[in-house]
């Protein structure tokens, strides 16, 4: 491709001027659906003349006649790169045929599949004069004494409008049909583009708020080799890890460009909670982890949930809590999973050093309740009343998306 999808085969491009359809992907003038239509359709009339003729014992099969209908299915092959010339190529030779083997009112195969072919691809002032044009051709050249009577002018034009508003419709609905899935992909882009946004934040803020913590440790214990030897490795350890998270976010929007030269990194979940934990620790926050419940597997969404909830709620603690101590607690229960970080600090914070209690997080916390409302759950954030400050999260759990995540981690299988 060179950055332009050609229309396929059938469907009319933004640019084609009224009239003329596209032909096939490849820019012949017809495909082979177009050549099994003609001659479908040239089969059919040629059928119906020799049976009108077996039913009408007066008039007998006329070869000139027959041949002519033959001819007049040669024009749809050309229906889709050129409906209007095709239809007039139809109705002259249709017209020569009622003249040469007469078999009264009728509206054929042939001349159905080009006004449809018309309404489908052209615009509807087009498709109007095309019909009439149809429609007075078909009643005089099917009329026995050159004039048309009442039947002649009700069953052409009677069948014009349902062939080519059928076609009209059909032709609107394929439209509104694209332009659905055009909204639909649009809208799965702008869904992919908030996810990463969310992955970003949490990548960034918790890492390089670690980074920051230790550097500023590693800096004020200078006479204290093995502090900062330790600040020193968490720091080395906290920018690998955000590079390699970014690395997967880049990974998956450059993905499709090049071929993956190593299965990807799995994403992080409950069982890497204890490295947030120790790193909380490092940093100089003590944090505790509790499991109530008896621990079950998660799906890998729900677990990445869990995990960016903890590592969010950290962070915050670490920035705006002061001196404090926080606790990270995981409910398991057969319907969810209850996940709440909180912290006994002050949360008070001047001016210059961030928000203050009740405004911790900013992005951070819209980003978990999307994650939360993804599953479906609810997010509670705010001041603690015996002090500091508390994310709580639950999340359900269908039991099929448990029994799928423990064959998905081998603890049974199907």
């Amino acid at each position: 491709m060179d950055g332009r999808q050609r229309p396929a085969a059938g469907t009319a491009g933004a640019g084609d001027p009224p009239g003329n359809a596209p032909g096939t992907a490849d820019g012949s003038p017809w495909s082979h659906t177009d050549a099994l239509v003609a001659v479908g359709a040239g089969v059919l009339d040629l059928v119906a003349y020799l049976l009108f003729s077996q039913v009408d014992s007066t008039r007998s099969v006329s070869v000139p006649g027959f041949l002519v209908l033959l001819l007049a299915a040669l024009p749809l092959l050309a229906r889709r790169s050129h409906p209007v010339r095709a239809l007039a190529a139809v109705l002259v030779l249709e017209a020569l045929a009622n003249v040469l083997a007469p078999m009264g009112t009728r509206f054929g195969a042939v001349i159905t599949v080009a006004v449809y072919t018309v309404a489908r691809h052209c615009s509807i002032r087009v498709t109007a004069a095309a019909g009439a044009a149809t429609a007075v051709t078909t009643m005089f050249s099917q009329s026995a004494s050159g004039i048309p009577t009442w039947t002649d002018i009700v069953a052409a034009t009677a069948s014009t409008v349902l062939v080519a508003g059928g076609g009209v419709a059909i032709a609107r609905w394929q439209r509104e049909v694209a332009a659905n899935r055009r909204l639909l992909a649009d809208r799965a882009v702008a869904d992919e583009r908030r996810r990463i946004a969310r992955e970003l934040h949490d990548i960034v803020a918790h890492h390089i708020t670690t980074m920051q913590l230790m550097a500023g440790g590693a800096r004020a214990n200078l006479d204290r080799p093995e502090v900062v030897r330790d600040a020193l490795v968490t720091l080395e350890s906290s920018g690998r890890l955000a590079l390699r998270e970014m690395r997967q976010l880049l990974n998956v929007l450059r993905a499709g460009d090049e071929p993956d030269a190593a299965p990807p990194a799995p994403q992080p979940g409950v069982e890497d909670l204890d490295r947030l934990v120790e790193e909380s620790r490092r940093a100089g926050l003590p944090t505790d982890l509790v499991v109530d419940g008896s621990p079950q597997p998660l799906p890998p969404t729900v677990g990445l949930t869990v995990f960016r909830i903890v590592q969010e709620g950290l962070t915050n603690a670490r920035k705006y809590a002061g001196p404090a101590r926080a606790t990270v607690r995981l409910d398991y229960r057969p319907d969810g999973i209850t996940v709440e970080v909180r912290d006994d600090g002050a949360g008070f914070a001047s001016p210059d050093t961030g928000p203050a209690v009740g405004e911790r997080g900013g992005y951070g916390l819209i980003g978990m309740r999307e994650r939360v409302a993804l599953h479906g759950g609810t997010l509670t954030t705010g001041p603690r009343p015996e002090g500091g400050f508390a994310v709580l999260a639950e999340l359900p759990l269908a039991p099929d998306e448990t029994a799928e995540a423990a064959v998905q981690h081998g603890k049974v299988t199907r």
